[in-house]
C-alpha cells in the first residue's frame, strides 16, 4: 500500500448532487483556487441522482409560493423542531438555483407562457416542479466541472479527516482516502473540506434481504456521517428516521407525488383514500402504519381510475427517470396503471435529511462545529431539503470554504493520526483469514431490523446498543482480498457507527415526534416542555458516543398556534371514523 500525498486548496468529498455544485461554486468564487472533487465511484453516473430526476419536490418560485411560507411550512412539517435560518437561507436562494440550472441545460416542464408548471402535492404550498427529461442532470453536471477546471478523482474511498486543534478550536486539516482499485492510501492536506457524501441509506435491511436493495443510492452508506462524528462536529436529529412508502419488492418510490397532480392518490386495500396528503412526513407515514396495523391494508397507489392520456404521461415520467427498471418490475408484474393498483410497503429506516432532518449540524452558510469543514446535500441537517436544497447548499458550501481558504493557510497535519488510520485502513488486506464483509453487513443490517425499526421499545434499543458493541469486535476480523471489497469492508465500519448514533439518540429523546420516524411504545406523548430542543450528538473528550439538546433558535418567520398540528390532521375523516 504505497502513500501519496495532494496538496489542495478545497477538498469536496462526494461526486453525486451537492458536492459537484459545490466545487463549482468554489471554483467560480476564485479560480486561482485548486478544487478537488473525490469520489468513490465516478463523478459521471454517482450519487442519488445517478439515473436522473423526475422533479424538484421544494422550488420556492415566484407566484407559486414566498420563502417565508415555505419556511413555515418545513417547521411545521418537522414539529417545530428546525433552525429557520438555514432553511430560509434554503428557500431564499431556490429560485435563482432553479434558474441557474435552467440556463445550464436541465429540463423543467414549463407551461403555454414559458412558466414553470409548479404543482400542489404538499399539505400547505405549492412546490413540485416536474422534470419530464431529468435523466440527463449529470452530465450537465459534469460539463459545469470541466468548464470551470475542477480536478476530479475518481474510485478513491475517503475514511476520516484530518483535523488539528489550533488556538480557536478545532480545524480541519484534510483528508485521507484510498484507492479502491489499487489500495493506494492518500493523504490529502486541504484548507476547506466539503462533506457531501449523501445519506445513510445502507443501514435498515430491505424487505428483500438483499444488500444493496436500499432505497437510498446503495453507495451512500453513512460514510459522511461518521467521518464528521470522528472529526468532532455535531450531529443532529439522528432520532428522526427516513421511512418512505415505497414499492413492494422493488424497494423504489411509488411517486404518488408525481402521480398526485394527475390525480393519482394513496389507498387502503377497500380502494379508500385514508390520508389527504402525500407528502412525504413522519406524520403521512404514521398513518400508513395505522392503516396497516388496522387490518386495512395492504395499501396501494391508486391510478387505474385515469384517462389513458394522463396514464401515458405519468408512465413516460417514472419509466424514464430516477428509476428506468420501474417500469420493466410492473411488466414483470403483470402490473398495468390502467388495471391494477401498485401494491406500497414500509421501507427499511435510514439517515438522510434530504427526505427527514437526520444529518450534520450546519448553519445557513453550511458550516459545521468544525472550523473550515462544511456539509451539504442529504447529510447536512437542514429538514426537508431534498435535491434543489442540495443544490443551494452546495453552493453556500462552495462559497464559503473559497472564502474560508482566503484568510486561512494549511492546518498542521498530525502524524500520529495519519498512521492509525493506515493501519486501520490496510488491516483487512493484511488479515490472512478473516470475517467476509458481506456476512458482518448482512448481521449488523439485520439487527438494525430487529432493534430500531420503529415504532420504537426501549429496551430493545438498549439490547440493538449491546449488539452493535459486539460487532465492534467483527470489525477487527474483517478480510478484504482486494481494494474493492477494502471498500466493502470500511463501509461497514460507517454503517456500524451510524447504527450506534441511531440507537444512542433515539434513546435520548424520551417523547414521540414526527409521527413514525421517532415513535416511541413507552413514551408514546410529545413533550413539548423538555424536548422542544434539537437533540445533538458527538464524540465526547473521552471519545465516547454522547448526546445532549441544543436550543432552539427564535424563529424569523412565526408559526401561528392553529397551523402548527395542521401535519396532524392528515388523515381523511371518513377513513378516521371507519
Amino acid at each position: 500500500m504505497n502513500t501519496i500525498e495532494t496538496e489542495v486548496d478545497v477538498l469536496v468529498i462526494g461526486g453525486g448532487t451537492a458536492g459537484p455544485m459545490a466545487a463549482v461554486k468554489a471554483k467560480q468564487a476564485n479560480p486561482a483556487l485548486r478544487v478537488l472533487l473525490l469520489e468513490k465511484a465516478n463523478v459521471k453516473r454517482s450519487g442519488a441522482i445517478s439515473m436522473g430526476m423526475d422533479g424538484l419536490n421544494n422550488a420556492v418560485l415566484p407566484g407559486h409560493a414566498t420563502p417565508e411560507q415555505y419556511v413555515r411550512e418545513i417547521t411545521i412539517a418537522n414539529d417545530g423542531i428546525v433552525n429557520q435560518k438555514t432553511v430560509m437561507a434554503y428557500a431564499a436562494n431556490s429560485h435563482a438555483m432553479v434558474e441557474e440550472l435552467d440556463r445550464w441545460g436541465v429540463k423543467f416542464e414549463k407551461d403555454e407562457t414559458g412558466d414553470y408548471a409548479v404543482k400542489k402535492v404538499h399539505h400547505m404550498g405549492s412546490y413540485v416542479l416536474p422534470m419530464p427529461e431529468g435523466h440527463d442532470i449529470k452530465k450537465v453536471l459534469y460539463r459545469q466541472l470541466k468548464r470551470t477546471r475542477v480536478e476530479i478523482t475518481n474510485r478513491l474511498v475517503a475514511t476520516r479527516l484530518l483535523t488539528h486543534e489550533g488556538p480557536n478550536g478545532r480545524v480541519v486539516a484534510g483528508a485521507m482516502a484510498f484507492d479502491c482499485r489499487t489500495a493506494d492510501f492518500h493523504v490529502i492536506r486541504a484548507k476547506s473540506v466539503v462533506l457531501a457524501c449523501g445519506a445513510a441509506g445502507r443501514l435498515g435491511l430491505p424487505a428483500s434481504g438483499y444488500l444493496f436493495g436500499t432505497y437510498e443510492n446503495p453507495t451512500n452508506a453513512g460514510d459522511g456521517y461518521s467521518m464528521a462524528y470522528h472529526a468532532g462536529a455535531e450531529l443532529s436529529g439522528i432520532e428522526c428516521f427516513q421511512i418512505n412508502p415505497l414499492i413492494k419488492d422493488y424497494n423504489g418510490p411509488a411517486c404518488a407525488y408525481v402521480t398526485g397532480p394527475f390525480g393519482g392518490y394513496t389507498t387502503n386495500a377497500q380502494g379508500q383514500r385514508f390520508i389527504e396528503c402525500d407528502y412525504w412526513s413522519g406524520q403521512m407515514m404514521w398513518e400508513f402504519y395505522r392503516e396497516l396495523q388496522g387490518g386495512n391494508g395492504p395499501v396501494f397507489l391508486k391510478l387505474d381510475h385515469l384517462a389513458e392520456e394522463t396514464i401515458s404521461q405519468i408512465e413516460t415520467i417514472l419509466h424514464t427517470n430516477e428509476r428506468p427498471s420501474r417500469g420493466r418490475f410492473h411488466a414483470g408484474r403483470g402490473t398495468d396503471y390502467r388495471e391494477r393498483m401498485v401494491e406500497m410497503h414500509i421501507s427499511e429506516i435510514g439517515l438522510c435529511s434530504g427526505h427527514s432532518a437526520s444529518g450534520v449540524w450546519v448553519n445557513e452558510r453550511a458550516q459545521t462545529t468544525v472550523r473550515g469543514l462544511h456539509s451539504a446535500g442529504d447529510m447536512a441537517c437542514v429538514p426537508h431539503n431534498y435535491m434543489l436544497g442540495a443544490f443551494v447548499y452546495g453552493k453556500l458550501a462552495g462559497e464559503s470554504s473559497a472564502e474560508f481558504c482566503a484568510t486561512h493557510d494549511f492546518a498542521p497535519v498530525d502524524a500520529g493520526q495519519v498512521a492509525a488510520e493506515r493501519a486501520r485502513v490496510q488491516a483487512p488486506l493484511l488479515r490472512a483469514n478473516g470475517l467476509p464483509p458481506s456476512q458482518v453487513e448482512f448481521k449488523l443490517r439485520r439487527m438494525v431490523n430487529d432493534y430500531l425499526q420503529p415504532p420504537k421499545v426501549t429496551k430493545k434499543m438498549e439490547i440493538g446498543l449491546e449488539r452493535f458493541e459486539a460487532i465492534r469486535e467483527d470489525l477487527g476480523q474483517l478480510q478484504a482480498r482486494d481494494p474493492h471489497e477494502l471498500m466493502r469492508a470500511l463501509e461497514v465500519h460507517a454503517i456500524r457507527d451510524c447504527a450506534e448514533m441511531a440507537a444512542r439518540a433515539s434513546l435520548f429523546r424520551t417523547e414521540s415526534r414526527w409521527g413514525l420516524y421517532h415513535a416511541r411504545v413507552d413514551h408514546p406523548e410529545t413533550n413539548d416542555t423538555d424536548w422542544r430542543v434539537h437533540a445533538q450528538l458527538h464524540k465526547a473528550a473521552d471519545g465516547r458516543m454522547a448526546c445532549f439538546k441544543r436550543a432552539i433558535e427564535p424563529y424569523i418567520v412565526p408559526i401561528d398556534a392553529t397551523d402548527s398540528s395542521a401535519y396532524s390532521r392528515l388523515r381523511i375523516p371518513e377513513a378516521a371514523e371507519a
